[in-house]
């Protein structure tokens, strides 16, 4: 899947306004919650993203955001865990896709990375691209397969 670039100095607004009436805030995640938080991510991600996401936990500020609903993680987003300026992993809770929360994540996530002084962010390996290019004008980057994402270790034969 090949990877997107996107324009911080261009992000919509994050307004959490419609999401905050119905109960979901965005939050950066807590290091003392972060057990809890990678085990969310690898029961309703993956393994892989899990170690991702573990990474973010060695940053100051942490690079990860989550949605809480009543008490429950139901998505995360990360940046600079795959690799420095990249957007990802993220994933949203399957029975509340549709809701706005990833898109919340992603701008919020992406206005992090802008206040932090990076001017473009990479969205790696993207599946959405629809997504992305309607919620941040995100472009594909051509020729960008597999990106960080390839077999370094030589260990898929």
């Amino acid at each position: 899947m090949a990877d997107m670039l996107v324009k911080l100095y261009e992000l919509p607004e994050y307004n959490p306004g419609e999401l905050e009436r119905d109960g979901i805030r965005i939050q950066r995640a807590f290091p003392a919650d972060k057990a809890e938080i990678l085990d969310w991510v690898e029961r309703n991600f993956s393994h892989h993203g899990r170690a991702e996401a573990e990474r973010c936990f060695f940053r100051n500020p942490v690079s990860m955001f989550i949605a809480v609903k009543d008490g429950e993680i139901i998505g995360f987003a990360c940046y600079d865990a795959s690799a420095l300026n990249f957007f990802g992993p993220t994933a949203v809770k399957e029975e509340t896709r549709g809701q706005g929360v990833g898109k919340a994540l992603l701008i919020r996530t992406l206005h992090a990375m802008r206040e932090e002084g990076y001017y473009y962010a990479i969205i790696g390996g993207v599946g959405p691209v629809s997504f992305y290019q309607k919620s941040v004008n995100a472009i594909l980057i051509p020729a960008s397969t597999p990106g960080p994402y390839g077999d370094f270790l030589n260990l898929q034969k």
